[in-house]
């Protein structure tokens, strides 16, 4: 049986992870600073991202994905193991983009992957320390309409 603590920290986590899609969904990357800690490690290279500390991360994803019209970060299916102030987790992201092609034509993109999640306690709250993503699949449909 869990734990009111595990199930609160549980909660926060999955919490965390979705203020995580909608800091990168509404291209707000300052909200990245209450998300990760200030020494994470971010590793987008399995789906040919780019891979380094904070930083880096904000400025990788200040300079590419404005190059996509729109896109999606939808998280669920969180395996979450919660070991005192660190927990670790497995969570499925579903992330459809749309590309822009010629004559306004836009390409759909469906990146399916999962975020492996190493987690710390900073000052009562869970930040994530370590993300590193793995690939199920990238699918590519062309023509599509926005």
């Amino acid at each position: 049986m869990l734990s009111l603590q595990e199930i609160s920290d549980r909660l926060e986590i999955q919490d965390l992870m979705v203020r995580y899609s909608h800091a990168v969904d509404t291209k707000q990357w300052d909200l990245l600073d209450d998300i990760f800690t200030a020494d994470a490690h971010i590793d987008y290279s399995a789906m040919g991202g780019a891979a380094g500390d904070l930083a880096s991360t904000k400025k990788f994803l200040a300079d590419v994905m404005p190059n996509f019209p729109a896109y999606q970060h939808l998280v669920s299916n969180s395996s979450i193991i919660v070991d005192g102030d660190t927990a670790t987790a497995r969570t499925i992201c579903h992330n459809p983009m749309l590309v822009p092609g010629a004559n306004g034509q836009q390409t759909l993109m469906l990146c399916g992957l999962w975020y492996l999640d190493t987690f710390a306690q900073v000052d009562g709250s869970w930040r994530i320390a370590q993300r590193v993503e793995e690939k199920s699949y990238m699918y590519v449909a062309n023509g599509t309409s926005a």
